[in-house]
């Protein structure tokens, strides 16, 4: 055959579907896909590909799940936190309301045991103001001989060499006292005691709980016992 003859039969293109000028089909031949066949190695590459890409898409979706979640969370623990945190805040105020009831029948008992107790610290404790006091009074109930000779014990132990004025005073509560010299005065109730460490715990537990100024107890008058 000569090349003339091939050209002359050669078709550049080939179409499935044949228009005609208005537009309408004029041939159309099913479409036939070109079977391949492919090699072992090409299969192989082609799944382990197709694997490849399933493991990324798993595990991109696994990424998208988890932020969700952290998501999810986080609005969770938004939403819980001031609920959390007033449980946390009436749980602390009620077992400090519990202690400090606690530790008021023990006082309470230990004061009724020991009524002069608190007298003989406070003798202790303001030694140094009273040792050159001429006179010092004090007013408590249950002074008897055996009591005033144990104060008198501490007070001379506390450094005072001067005159001691005791006042029964029974309409005084029980471990109360005043006492009184030339340059001051000091006194203690058990009641009013009470009624200052509750002020202040629950001032205490208000700072901590964000509801209240923090507490300046450093300037607190030691005299008052």
């Amino acid at each position: 055959m000569s090349i003339r003859s091939d050209i002359a039969s050669a078709r550049p293109f080939s179409f499935d579907t044949e228009f005609d000028d208005r537009g309408d089909v004029r041939a159309a031949r099913p479409f036939q896909p070109a079977k391949r066949a492919y090699l072992p190695a090409e299969v192989e590459a082609l799944v382990a590909g197709a694997r490849l890409e399933a493991r990324e898409a798993a595990l991109a979706e696994i990424e998208s799940l988890r932020a969700m979640a952290k998501v999810e969370i986080a609005q969770a623990m938004a939403v819980a936190m001031p609920a959390l945190a007033s449980a946390v805040q009436s749980h602390r105020d009620n077992a400090a309301q519990l202690a400090l009831a606690a530790a008021r029948i023990i006082a309470g008992a230990a004061l009724d045991r020991m009524p002069q107790a608190p007298l003989r610290a406070a003798l202790e404790s303001l030694g140094a103001e009273i040792d050159a006091a001429p006179r010092l009074v004090v007013r408590a109930r249950g002074l008897d001989d055996q009591a005033r000779e144990a104060l008198q014990a501490v007070a001379a132990d506390a450094g005072f060499t001067g005159l001691i004025a005791f006042r029964e005073d029974h309409a005084m509560p029980v471990a109360a006292f005043q006492l009184e010299w030339a340059d001051g005065r000091a006194d203690f109730d058990p009641a009013e005691a009470a009624g200052r460490i509750q002020s202040t715990l629950a001032a205490a537990l208000a700072a901590e709980g964000g509801h209240g100024e923090a507490l300046e107890l450093a300037g607190a008058d030691r005299r008052h016992f």
